[in-house]
């Protein structure tokens, strides 16, 4: 069976065995406390059992040897424990220090053998609770038990008895006979300020009334049904009271009708011997005697789920109590164990794989106006779906015909339309609404296979109506323009940008563009460019770099006409369709030694993006804040275990208020773009090398940021912003999600405080394809290879779902935390240091010897001696200072491989050798001072052979140890502030 559908996942059941009872004990009572987040257990023997949240073993105690303990139940007011025997009611104080067994009294006796007992919740009273009984002579007794009845009594007595026996006839106390068999249930109704009792009566089966009905002799309102009631219970929502007993049948009645059931259930083919509800599902969870459950719908009184406890025959542990967990979405049930049914909605991590897509996700959108998602799949699979129910709307198969891959897609601004691109060069443009195809740019005869494979599409904002302009980024490279009409059948390509690289390898940091004018029918928003630099000079390339754009972006509002392209080879490309220039904002080289050794591929640009804050964002006040008031003060409340956020420093991130208004819009200088009422744009980079990088449009680079996650220096692969600039996400190849504050650092001055990394969660298990945040819900979208498409919590990374589920998503945030099957590792909250952490003393290494200062004294070994030392004794004690010089840190990593040796073994076969590019291996002894100590230390290294060494990690331990011990202690006695 489909686990998604069931309501409480059974392979994910909990078994908890109480420890400490007696043999052949059992559980006969449960109680849930909601607002202390408390559970109760009660055996049969007298073990009563306080859970926490966490279900771990608060306190316990046994309060009785001989008496069997039939119910209990929790005293809000007085913060104490009520259980009956058969002739007793016992209250334990359950926070009392010391030994449980001092700490409860015992009431009685009593005229009947008690069977179940509750609590009457009452707001108004204070120090006060009233207990309702139920016996076996069908009387129902009212108790009202005072603070005072305990405390003093508790006062007097100088030492603590094993249990304290008070009179019943001391507490105040009225009973009246309801039933004509014994009372197997009774419970106070909060909503309906009554209480309810049920017996095996079939005339008196169930009796609702209000407290007042005790004390007198008045009618009272009974519900009749055959063989009488074994249990009860009360929906709020639905306003019905569920019924169930040795007919078999589950009977809705109304509060207010007591001649005939609303509605009933059938299907048990057993005695009903508990009943739940849930309320915020609408749902009714029974239990037969043969213990099997059954979940029903309220609402529809259909039949949700059937399952049954397999543990024991049908006659051995017998199910006594069972009570729906409402904080945790649990149904908890007792026997000889306690036993804990899960929600499924609770537990996402169920034994199937989140998928949306049978293959990996090559594109993600979202439309922002319909709120809907679109998903395409290698396999060239087309899939629309609803944001806020993550159900289905349409799919599309093979849109650009069989085993065609769909490789890029865009969404125009409006919403209406959206293009795919595929492997071959073809381009089709849909109607969003509907999935009928618009427009298509067919593949021309003479194009090879892959050689206009399309990697980004951006539609254009067009100057004329019913106009379509597609900005296309193609594999190897090449920036095109296809565009279209109504009138037109076809899309073509009518713009092409020139290959610079070249010119840029050159030495050229500038290249300069003069418009080359052709007769056109449509204006564009790009002018015909051609390089003024005719003579473009041959240049050899590294065959391990390629200078192919790999990622571009648009910038096209007023003011400013911008294409930002990332290669390969980690060179920032900025084209400027104002100015009519093209230039080179950054090249590893001039910033980096480039190691022939290491990767090439470390300084590729994954993703580019260009951070603008137009004026509508400028004038509103500052969301520095990136979350709201609300969600903020809720992620800073109390959270279950599992939803606690790792943190990485103990205090707050305070966000920064800022009232950023701008005044009113000046015209605009298009030459002059920097004459704008908002601040010019910010471009951040993606890159191989696992670091972000913001640049400004000269070149200058403003940070550079290695985000914090479990293992640093992870390749980046997507980038997301707002609308208005203020947040920053990014995802890389481990499935982890980025999220970063950028709103204060895009105001001048940009310092490097202002830009905050505030979350980081892991989202999938295998690389990010794309990351999408939706403003107004404030989620996040992500896309992996893994063929799922996951929906988060922004502020929290808390998950909600993936799409293609059976359950509807449940986008309030809740506090149970809960993570797909394939992740277990929780989000960690990235906290700014404190004012106490920046003020600690630093101390810089390495240390400054003064030579001079070192010849006036005597070393700890010459302080004995009348005469004052030599030089030759002087130098021969400074060779200790020697070795304390500092190391020489190598800039580079060593490159490490296994050599999977047979001959050494399992072990030492898998051991790393290291290739070190200098001639000796000096620089990794820094602090061997003498030749002979450093031959020595070299001949314990291993033998070099063909500048490899091998290291014996035992033996140079010894070594250093050795030489290091005497140098370290008299280099102490001289720097008593420096630890060993």
């Amino acid at each position: 069976m489909d686990e998604e559908n069931l309501v409480f996942l059974i392979s994910r059941k909990q078994r908890v065995i109480i420890s400490g009872s007696r043999r052949r004990d059992v559980i006969k009572c449960i109680v849930k406390v909601p607002q202390l987040d408390l559970l109760i257990t009660a055996s049969q023997k007298g073990l009563i059992t306080v859970f926490n949240s966490q279900m771990r073993v608060q306190t316990s105690t046994s309060v009785t040897d001989t008496s069997w303990i039939t119910g209990c139940d929790y005293l809000s007011q007085l913060k104490r424990i009520v259980a009956t025997t058969e002739r007793t009611i016992i209250v334990w104080d359950y926070k009392a220090q010391g030994s449980g067994q001092e700490s409860y009294f015992v009431i009685k006796p009593m005229d009947h053998c008690l069977l179940c007992v509750c609590v009457v919740s009452l707001p108004n009273q204070l120090c006060r609770d009233d207990i309702l009984l139920g016996d076996d002579g069908g009387f129902v007794n009212k108790f009202t038990i005072n603070s005072d009845d305990f405390g003093l009594k508790q006062a007097k007595s100088k030492k603590k008895l094993q249990s304290q026996v008070l009179d019943s006839k001391n507490f105040k106390s009225v009973k009246r006979k309801l039933h004509n068999d014994w009372v197997m249930k009774i419970r106070y109704i909060t909503p309906l300020s009554c209480f309810g009792s049920c017996s095996l009566d079939s005339v008196h089966s169930l009796v609702l009334e209000s407290l007042k009905r005790l004390e007198d002799n008045l009618p009272v309102r009974e519900f009749s049904m055959p063989r009488g009631a074994n249990t009860f219970c009360y929906c709020t929502k639905a306003n019905v009271i569920v019924t169930g007993g040795d007919d078999k049948v589950l009977r809705l009645w109304h509060p207010n009708i007591s001649t005939k059931p609303v509605g009933k259930l059938l299907g048990h083919m057993f005695s009903i011997t508990e009943i739940v509800t849930n309320e915020k599902d609408q749902h009714i969870i029974s239990l037969s005697s043969a213990k099997v459950f059954r979940v029903w719908d309220v609402q529809t009184l259909s039949l949700l789920q059937v399952f049954h406890d397999s543990h024991g025959g049908p006659g051995d542990m017998q199910i006594y109590s069972m009570v729906y967990d409402s904080n945790h979405g649990m149904l908890i049930t007792g026997s000889s164990v306690m036993d804990m049914y899960p929600l499924t909605r609770m537990v996402q991590d169920t034994k199937q794989i989140p998928h949306t897509h049978e293959r990996e996700i090559n594109v993600m959108l979202y439309n922002r106006y319909f709120h809907q998602v679109l998903t395409v799949c290698s396999e060239s699979i087309i899939k629309v779906w609803e944001l806020e129910t993550g159900l289905q709307i349409y799919q599309i198969l093979d849109p650009h015909g069989f085993s065609v891959e769909l490789t890029s897609a865009a969404l125009d601004e409006t919403g209406f339309l959206f293009a795919t691109g595929a492997y071959n060069g073809t381009i089709k443009i849909w109607d969003f609404g509907s999935g009928q195809e618009m427009k298509v740019l067919p593949e021309g005869k003479d194009w090879k296979e892959e050689e206009h494979w399309l990697r980004h599409l951006v539609f254009l904002k067009a100057q004329e109506k019913h106009q379509y302009l597609i900005l296309t980024l193609e594999r190897n490279g090449k920036i095109k323009m296809v565009q279209g009409t109504e009138e037109d059948l076809y899309l073509v390509v009518t713009w092409e940008l020139p290959n610079v690289v070249p010119l840029l390898q050159d030495g050229n940091h500038t290249v300069h563009l003069k418009p080359c004018p052709k007769p056109r029918n449509m204006h564009i928003p790009f002018p015909d460019v051609q390089l003024v630099e005719k003579n473009v000079s041959q240049c050899v390339n590294s065959p391990d770099i390629s200078t192919e754009v790999n990622c571009i972006d648009l910038l096209q509002v007023e003011g400013y006409n911008l294409i930002a392209a990332g290669t390969l080879n980690g060179v920032i490309i900025l084209w400027d369709f104002i100015n009519l220039t093209v230039k080179e904002l950054y090249r590893p080289e001039d910033c980096f030694i480039v190691d022939p050794d290491l990767d090439p591929k470390r300084f590729r640009i994954n993703n580019i993006l260009f951070l603008f804050r137009n004026p509508e964002c400028a004038r509103r006040p500052s969301q520095d804040s990136v979350c709201s008031s609300s969600q903020c003060d809720s992620s800073k409340g109390p959270q279950s275990s599992k939803g606690s956020k790792q943190s990485i420093h103990d205090n707050e991130v305070k966000g920064e208020q800022h009232d950023v208004t701008a005044g009113p819009q000046q015209p605009v200088d298009k030459k002059h773009p920097a004459g704008i009422d908002t601040q010019p744009p910010v471009i951040v980079t993606a890159h191989e090398d696992g670091h972000l990088r913001f640049w400004k449009l000269e070149g200058k680079l403003l940070k550079n940021m290695l985000p914090f996650t479990k293992h640093s220096a992870i390749s980046l692969t997507s980038l997301c912003t707002d609308l208005c600039s203020r947040i920053l996400l990014t995802g890389n190849v481990e499935g982890h999600v980025i999220l970063c504050s950028i709103s204060s650092f895009l105001d001048p001055p940009h310092e490097e405080k202002k830009l905050k990394q505030l979350l980081v969660w892991r989202a999938h298990s295998l690389e990010i394809v794309q990351v999408i945040y939706i403003e107004d819900k404030q989620l996040v979208l992500t896309a992996s290879i893994d063929g799922s498409i996951r929906l988060w919590h922004a502020f929290s990374g808390h998950y909600c779902g993936y799409f293609g589920q059976r359950r509807m998503f449940e986008l309030s945030q809740s506090s149970d935390f809960i993570l797909p099957c394939d992740v277990n590792e929780y989000p960690v909250e990235i906290k700014e240091e404190n004012k106490f952490t920046e003020k600690k003393q630093k101390y810089e290494y390495p240390l400054v010897f003064d030579r001079q200062k070192w010849k006036k004294m005597s070393s700890m070994s010459l302080l004995f001696k009348r005469t004052p030392p030599k030089a030759f004794e002087v130098d021969h004690d400074f060779k200790f200072f020697k070795s304390l010089s500092s190391p020489k840190i190598r800039r580079r990593a060593l490159e490490g491989f296994l050599t999977e040796n047979r001959e050494a073994g399992v072990v030492f076969g898998s051991l790393p050798i290291y290739r070190v590019p200098s001639p000796t291996s000096l620089r990794f002894l820094p602090l061997i001072g003498s030749e002979a100590q450093r031959e020595s230390a070299n001949s314990i290294a291993g033998k070099k052979k063909g500048g490899h060494v091998q290291h014996d990690k035992v033996s140079r331990r010894k070594s250093l140890k050795r030489h290091l011990v005497p140098q370290i202690n008299l280099a102490s006695s001289f720097f008593p502030s420096i630890p060993k």
